[in-house]
């Protein structure tokens, strides 16, 4: 009933920069919070950054500085700008929304991941 599209990732050398994003769409009551995880091969899945409706975000201390999270509220879409990039942020990246859908309560819906691989 919803659904989620990621695009943006890729392939990059050390200190580039990419730029994913997510957008929302489907039967959307209303968007409380969106961001970023993502999950490195024998490691567990790990909050990024994240983004609430009035605008407050949060980073991974690992990324601060050089990662931001922004969205735009019309288009239900998130994103998040990846600059100066290590080799350790390879990963896949995962776009999260909390929202709630017409007929159903407050919920966490995920993207499929996008592959962000930094190379050194």
């Amino acid at each position: 009933q919803v659904q989620l599209v990621e695009s943006g990732g890729g392939l990059v050398q050390g200190g580039g920069s990419l730029r994913l994003s997510c957008a929302a769409s489907g039967s959307i009551f209303s968007i409380n919070a969106m961001g970023w995880y993502r999950q490195a091969p024998g490691k567990q899945r790990e909050l990024v950054a994240a983004i609430t409706s009035a605008g407050t975000t949060n980073y991974a201390d690992s990324v601060k500085g050089r990662f931001t999270i922004s969205r735009d509220n019309a288009k239900n879409t998130v994103y998040l700008q990846m600059s100066s990039l290590k080799p350790e942020d390879t990963a896949v990246y995962y776009c999260n929304v909390h929202m709630r859908v017409f007929g159903t309560p407050q919920n966490d819906y995920w993207g499929r991941g996008t592959q962000v691989t930094v190379s050194s």
